[in-house]
Order: structure tokens, then sequence, then C-alpha cells
């Protein structure tokens, strides 16, 4: 599993997923879209696309912790990561490219019940919604 970064955007040797800086500078998650996180968060988020898509990986303690850790530095719940990457392989497998016009300078609509994740640096812990 390998992740290719630039100054703008982050991409997986694995999966079609992407990350892209925003022009206020945030990151984007192509199959997170509805949040600006920071570099260190969509790293993350990469890399649980690909852990996630590791079938191998599937009854794999460790990698069901790694999974775990690298949602909670994205404020949301493992469950969350799973279900919206999912459902844009289902989108894919249907002919639909979820990523075809997307445009990370848009304003993000939210769709989600999810909430922001909250920048690495501002002292607090990310906080998960249950519900």
């Amino acid at each position: 599993m390998v992740i290719h970064g630039t100054d703008d955007t982050l991409r997986s040797d694995r999966t079609p997923e992407f990350a892209r800086r925003t022009d206020t500078g945030g990151w984007r998650l192509s199959w997170l879209p509805d949040y600006t996180l920071t570099r260190e968060q969509a790293w993350a988020g990469m890399e649980l696309d690909e852990l996630v898509s590791d079938l191998a990986a599937v009854h794999d303690r460790l990698a069901h912790a790694e999974i775990s850790a690298r949602a909670d530095l994205l404020g949301i719940i493992w469950q969350q990561a799973l279900i919206k990457l999912a459902k844009r392989i289902d989108a894919r497998g249907h002919g639909d490219d979820p990523a075809a016009g997307e445009s990370f300078h848009d304003p993000p609509t939210q769709l989600s019940r999810l909430r922001p994740a909250r920048s690495m640096h501002d002292g607090r812990a990310p906080q998960a919604y249950y519900g």
C-alpha cells in the first residue's frame, strides 16, 4: 500500500479515492467531501481507505485497530467510514463515477449527520458522532 503525495493531492496505488487541497488550504477526501481536514487527517483517511480495501485483512485484528485509529483522527467512527466507502464502491460498480465532476472548490453541502472533524492543532481530540 503506497500513498503518493504532492503539495496539492494524495493518491493511492490501491484505490481510486484521493484527497485534494482546497483553495483555503484545507484538505478534502473524495469519499468524505463535506469536511475540511488537515493534511494529517487527509493522509489518515487515505490510509483508512487502503486498509479497508485490503481483503486479506478482513479478519486481522491489527488492521481493525488501525482502521479505528484512523477513523478517530477523522472524527468519525469506523463503521461510518466503511459505509461511505462501500457506497462509493457500489456506485462505481453500477457505472456511476462518484468522483466525476467533483470540485473541491465548491462550498461543501451537508449530506451527512457526521460532525466535521476538528483540526488536529486545536488541542482537543476529535469527537465522533454516534447517532
